[in-house]
Order: structure tokens, then C-alpha cells, then sequence
């Protein structure tokens, strides 16, 4: 799932436009912390190792100690956070911080790498995409939770 989503990309700048936090969190909110955990580390390995799983059919090591690395190591606090929790709207929270903590590490990385300060990181590779990725993280609870009903049936 992550490696096909991955691909829905709209290259602007150092970061595309994609739908990675809705897999993301999809991933925790539907798996939970372990399995979501080993899913997201599988795909994180995949892509290290060089298969194109990465945004733009992207992959290799390089990838993870680039400009955008920062963001792909975010997903494992953001998967995880996702996975916590046993009600709707502390789950929905938990991933917001984790969605949170998944664009801090982001933006350190980038602001290392490009020698910018921090907040002129955030203004370049944060905050265009932040709105987009609360809606979509607070859409995967919905997503996950219905398919988990369908599953019951």
C-alpha cells in the first residue's frame, strides 16, 4: 500500500506532494503498533535496499540521508502513535502528534542538509503540507476503522 501511494506524487521542489500520511497512518491505525511497525520498517528496508517504493518510483540508500529522509524516518513515530490508544478521538490525537513528529524530523533533516535555519525549513518543506496531512491523517481513523468493520463481517 505504501509503495503504490508513494507513487501518487506531484514533484514541487525538494518535497512532492503525495498521499504518504494517509498510508501512513493507515497503516497504525489499521495494523496497530507492531504489525504497523514491521510494515512500515519493511517498507522503509525495501526502499534503503533500492527498491523504487520511494516517492517518484524513488529508491537506495541515498534516499534515506537526503533532503526528504527525514520525513521517511518520521513515518516510524508516526505509525506508531497511530497504533496507540483505544478511543476515537485519543487515537485521532495521537496520530496528529505523530504526524507532528514526522514533519520535526523532516524539517531537522532538511534544514541540515540545505544549511537553512529551521523555521525557513518549516516554511519551505512543513507548512504547505501540514493542512493536507492533518486531513488526511484524521481520514485514515475513518478509513481504517471502516474497514476493520467490513473485515468483521
Amino acid at each position: 500500500m505504501m509503495a503504490i501511494i508513494s507513487q501518487l506524487s506531484v514533484p514541487i521542489g525538494a518535497v512532492p506532494i503525495t498521499l504518504q500520511a494517509l498510508s501512513v497512518a493507515f497503516i497504525g491505525y489499521f495494523l496497530g503498533v507492531k504489525k504497523g511497525l514491521v510494515a512500515i520498517l519493511a517498507y522503509i528496508l525495501l526502499g534503503a535496499v533500492g527498491a523504487p517504493v520511494f516517492a517518484g518510483f524513488q529508491g537506495g540508500f541515498h534516499m534515506l540521508i537526503g533532503y526528504t529522509g527525514g520525513f521517511i524516518f518520521g513515518f516510524v513515530p508516526f505509525t506508531c502513535l497511530c497504533g496507540i490508544g483505544s478511543k476515537k478521538w485519543v487515537k485521532i490525537a495521537l496520530g496528529m502528534l505523530g504526524l507532528l513528529l514526522c514533519h520535526i524530523i523532516g524539517i531537522i533533516q532538511y534544514s541540515i542538509l540545505a544549511g537553512l535555519k529551521l523555521w525557513l525549513s518549516f516554511l519551505s518543506v512543513s507548512l504547505p503540507y501540514l493542512l493536507k496531512d492533518i486531513m488526511l491523517t484524521a481520514s485514515a481513523y475513518f478509513i481504517a476503522e471502516k474497514v476493520k468493520q467490513i473485515k468483521r463481517c
